[in-house]
């Protein structure tokens, strides 16, 4: 069932000292400064924090702000240029406003980003842990970004290093090389480089954004093919996974994060992490060494929806107590 998508006229904000008001804006106005909104009935509940989360890459990440009033901000760079997207949810409908020359885009492709394409109810839950965080989280739709790059750059980053190296290697480069998110964004927003800009980072910037050589090479071979890759979000997620893999330093790893996100692939579970297949092998069969043939073992009866079934063990808390210290920080732009 797909939610209903109708058009609303475009506002201004004005600030005033008791807060921001809304004043309806001109239609010429909203065309030229993109700010263009739109209302979306979902078809079931919806949790923004649980379907956009994934595409938060920290919590100082540029392109991602939530703010007080429950609003989800997001900056990106679309097929027709950069934009910036506000969506919030009010009385079972979600509110959204876009700005910049991607403005239309972001607001078409609105449903399919909050998961209108998914299909939550072809989930069977067959653990009762999984029954119970299923039932806990009823607003748990598995986001489609329509965007490959966005996802695969910063999936790259991760690889073999931990989140908090990750997450400042992606926050600087963004804001060094991208440019500011049109609208009226909370703080400091960026929309990511373009493929051209990622190209031209020199390999001193890569060193003190703590990014080694290997997946450097990786990011560099792939934005030479960008236009290629971003082809895969329209494919089936098996189809999608294969082109990515054909470049060198990407893996299945790399390929079912990114997937996950863009194409909003339900069973692209993620195998080669460190920590997922003791988490999956402990909350199913109190098996904390569990390895990858393990955890696809115990992911089978949930076969075609393994990646909801993992989301949802990963929300259910149940993790073993770390028994190793945390993977270590190898900051090369100290070196």
């Amino acid at each position: 069932m797909a939610g209903r998508f109708a058009p609303r006229p475009a506002v201004t904000r004005t600030t005033t000292r008791g807060g921001e008001v809304a004043v309806p804006a001109p239609r010429a106005a909203a065309r030229a400064t993109g700010g263009q909104q739109r209302r979306y009935v979902p078809p079931g509940p919806l949790d923004l924090g649980l379907v956009l989360g994934p595409l938060r890459r920290g919590p100082a990440d540029p392109t991602f702000r939530t703010t007080p009033d429950g609003s989800v901000w997001r900056a990106t760079r679309t097929p027709a240029g950069p934009g910036t997207l506000r969506v919030a949810v009010r009385d079972g409908a979600v509110d959204a406003e876009a700005w910049g020359p991607g403005a239309e885009w972001l607001l078409e492709q609105l449903p399919a980003l909050l998961g209108d394409a998914d299909d939550p109810d072809a989930f069977a839950p067959r653990h009762r842990l999984v029954a119970a965080t299923h039932r806990r989280r009823p607003g748990l739709r598995l986001t489609r970004s329509g965007l490959v790059m966005e996802s695969l750059i910063p999936s790259v980053l991760e690889q073999k290093v931990t989140t908090d190296e990750a997450y400042r290697a992606w926050r600087l480069l963004v804001r060094k090389y991208g440019e500011p998110a049109p609208g009226p964004c909370p703080e400091r927003m960026c929309v990511m480089p373009k493929p051209r800009a990622w190209a031209l980072v020199p390999s001193w910037e890569w060193h003190r954004a703590g990014v080694d050589n290997k997946r450097a090479s990786t990011i560099l071979r792939a934005v030479r093919v960008a236009r290629r890759l971003e082809e895969a979000a329209a494919m089936e997620p098996e189809a999608a996974m294969a082109r990515l893999e054909l470049i060198p330093g990407i893996g299945p790893w790399t390929s079912a994060e990114t997937v996950q996100r863009s194409n909003g692939a339900p069973d692209a579970v993620t195998v080669g992490d460190l920590h997922l297949p003791g988490i999956v092998g402990y909350a199913l069969a109190g098996d904390r060494d569990a390895d990858d043939a393990a955890m696809l073992e115990l992911l089978e009866p949930y076969a075609g929806q393994r990646h909801r079934a993992a989301r949802l063990i990963l929300l259910s808390g149940r993790v073993p107590a770390r028994r190793q210290p945390k993977m270590p920080r190898h900051d090369i732009s100290v070196l």
